[in-house]
């Protein structure tokens, strides 16, 4: 059975979607819902939902190179990124439109190959140069006028998942995925070896 929901975004969302070869992410607002805690000894905390996770894990799996991209500092996004065996998390990062090209050249793809996710300003300019520049439901308004699609989901509620499951099934991984997945143990995956 064929992934049922890719019809419903529009063809040049699905085009954009179908040539990523490295996904990028603001955390803060993106990853997270962007609100900050911090505890009685000052130090900071921040919730991460794990469907966003499988879907950078899928994403990884397939190919596409996942980064983090952020202009906070802090040990938080890196110890999410090391979970994940994400090896590109960059944090303090005060030009991400420079961050993200030079990445794009160590991985060798172009602008067009690269979509940016992100909810704010500091992500605005890089969105605007990258091939497929996403927002979560709840991005500021400045940004989210300015993207080519935003997810249904909140940021930190599931929106990166969405985001991850459009880019597989615009790709044509997500039956090989789901039929591996769904597999049981000596059965031969249909295209599989």
């Amino acid at each position: 059975m064929p992934y049922s929901h890719l019809n419903d975004y529009p063809a040049d969302v699905r085009e954009r979607a179908s040539r990523i070869r490295l996904a990028c992410f603001d955390v803060d607002g993106t990853l997270t819902d962007g609100r900050l805690y911090f505890d009685g000894q000052g130090n900071e905390l921040k919730a991460f939902h794990v469907h966003d996770g499988q879907g950078l894990s899928l994403l990884r799996k397939v190919g596409i190179t996942v980064a983090f991209v952020t202009a906070r500092g802090g040990d938080i996004a890196k110890r999410r990124g090391e979970d994940l065996g994400i090896e590109e998390v960059h944090t303090s990062v005060r030009d991400k439109l420079a961050c993200v090209r030079d990445i794009a050249a160590r991985v060798g793809v172009e602008m067009e190959q690269v979509a940016f996710v992100g909810d704010d300003l500091a992500d605005l300019r890089v969105m605007l140069q990258a091939g497929f520049a996403v927002a979560p439901a709840d991005a500021h308004r400045w940004v989210a006028e300015r993207v080519h699609w935003r997810t249904g989901a909140r940021a930190g509620h599931g929106a990166v998942r969405e985001f991850c499951d459009l880019l597989l099934a615009a790709q044509g991984h997500a039956e090989r995925l789901l039929a591996e997945i769904t597999r049981v143990e000596g059965e031969r995956v249909e295209g599989g070896q």
